[in-house]
């Protein structure tokens, strides 16, 4: 416990060192820094600690910039991120209930973060920990590919992993997330998912509840007061949980206790392996446009409820319902619901996610 406390205190010594600064270093290197992707007024940064997305900035449609991600102005604020600003979690996104799961007959005791649950790979997940830069690619297609070894037992998991994920620009006013994972020495849960708040009148525009989002989803994982998936897919049809056609955040928000925090099931996945969309999001104040594809049979829907008062960008103070995610995963808990779709991943075998940003106005 001592080794890595001192870990982590010199994680953060070297990240508030660095807070200030825009890294444009030849990969591989794992100091931490920002690292900007950009083509034409389309920009996107990111940063290897966490592999966090701390802006992107699209224009509107007057072509006024602006930041849609909810963050920090500096690096310091990102290392006790305690509301996951635009970070890659893992190893297990969402909860996993009662910090624990059987596998091969073999019980696994996790780090408990969330009451007696574990949220988003533990207190020390993949989203606080410094992501090696392995390469950068610049030109008309910007990338940056991050790695990170998990080690057997970080946070309770079986077995040795190896992940990646690739930020990239891949055409115009579209963002790529590849995120990818090996088994290396046993099998062990994997499901990651991308943590960004959106909020399509920039980061410091106020209540998303006047956005327009539409989902492409027919049930969802219902949960119990914990947050835990019970084991059920009920159909969203007749219920505030509705987005089949477009409907603002707010319309039926109040009927739903807390605000919304659900996973989906994406209708189109059935199993598929390539890019289906998932979900649409409007901001009709400022044209700006958002659709998002994946790969992934479901999709968390979270509406910021837990902020409160959160110093963000440029004096903003970011309060309930600041931003909002779209985290396309594997079910949560799916480790403990043997009908859900398995997140196992066999020695020597790979996860793939992947996920599609694209931006109009």
């Amino acid at each position: 416990m001592g080794k890595f406390s001192l870990s982590f205190l010199l994680l953060f010594l070297m990240a508030l060192a660095l807070q200030n600064g825009t890294c444009n270093a030849v990969a591989p290197r794992k100091a931490v820094g920002i690292y900007e992707l950009k083509k034409g007024n389309f920009s996107v940064k990111v940063t290897n600690w966490g592999a966090i997305i701390t802006s992107v900035i699209v224009p509107d449609s007057k072509g006024n910039l602006a930041d849609v991600v909810l963050g920090y102005d500096r690096l310091g604020p990102y290392i006790n991120n305690s509301v996951y600003f635009g970070a890659l979690v893992g190893r297990v996104a969402n909860r996993i209930a009662g910090g624990r799961f059987v596998l091969n007959g073999t019980v696994h005791k996790l780090y408990r973060n969330d009451g007696n649950n574990s949220l988003h790979g533990g207190h020390r997940g993949f989203s606080r920990v410094i992501w090696t830069v392995k390469k950068i690619v610049r030109g008309e297609f910007p990338s940056i590919t991050l790695y990170y070894r998990s080690f057997d037992g970080e946070q309770g998991f079986p077995g040795d992993l190896d992940v990646y994920v690739t930020y990239s620009i891949s055409g115009d006013y579209q963002l790529s997330v590849s995120m990818r994972g090996k088994s290396l020495t046993e099998a062990t849960p994997v499901n990651l998912a991308q943590h960004t708040y959106w909020n399509l009148r920039g980061h410091d525009g106020g209540s998303i509840l006047s956005h327009r989002v539409r989902i492409f989803a027919s049930r969802i994982t219902p949960v119990d007061a914990d947050l835990i998936p019970t084991g059920e897919l009920a159909p969203v049809q007749g219920t505030p949980f509705d987005f089949l056609r477009p409907e603002t955040v707010g319309s039926r928000i109040d009927r739903v206790p807390g605000g919304y925090d659900i996973n989906y099931v994406v209708d189109s996945w059935e199993g598929k392996r390539w890019l289906s969309r998932v979900a649409t999001v409007t901001a009709e104040e400022t044209g700006r446009r958002m659709e998002l594809w994946a790969d992934q049979q479901g999709v968390q829907f979270y509406t910021g409820n837990f902020l409160r008062g959160v110093k963000g960008k440029g004096g903003a103070v970011y309060e309930q319902h600041a931003g909002l995610c779209l985290e396309t995963q594997g079910f949560p808990d799916a480790v403990n619901h043997p009908k859900f779709p398995s997140q196992i991943v066999a020695a020597g075998e790979e996860y793939h996610h992947n996920m599609l940003y694209q931006f109009s106005f």
